[in-house]
């Protein structure tokens, strides 16, 4: 699984002008599924991304992770992480998972971050989604498992 994960103080997702999913301090994670990922990936991924330090301590070092804070995350779906630029202008999109996989591993994940305690917001897959953010930092981390 491809996440791209963005220190956030705010961040929201919306459907046709309507507000689906929101947190305050936490994390917004861009997530697609691959060709060949499993269920077993999925919580690997969730596993890191929560012990992740990305956060400030007292000294102000990133050393405190979304469990340590107490923070949420809103998890959109984004298949277009899997693009593939190598050859001309058009990205190709082919090294992601297909839709109804990658519903099911959208859903899966979501299930492993709320399993870890971690309070989830979350987009609506395969939707035209308008994400707003206020990227925190900016700390911004892309991850493969």
């Amino acid at each position: 699984m491809r996440a791209l994960i963005q220190r956030v103080t705010q961040a929201s997702v919306s459907v046709d002008g309507q507000t689906i999913g929101a947190i305050d301090q936490g994390v917004l994670i861009l997530i697609c599924a691959m060709q060949g990922d499993d269920a077993a990936k999925s919580a690997q991924l969730a596993a890191k991304i929560s012990k992740l330090r990305i956060f400030a301590d007292d000294s102000g070092k990133m050393n405190k992770s979304l469990l340590d804070i107490g923070g949420s995350a809103l998890i959109v779906s984004q298949f277009t992480l899997a693009a593939d630029t190598s050859r001309g202008n058009r990205p190709g999109f082919s090294a992601a998972a297909p839709p109804a996989e990658g519903k099911k591993l959208y859903e899966q994940f979501q299930a492993d971050v709320a399993a870890l305690g971690i309070p989830i917001a979350t987009g609506e897959f395969g939707a035209d989604m308008a994400v707003s953010l206020i990227n925190d930092g900016p700390v911004t981390i892309w991850m493969d498992v």
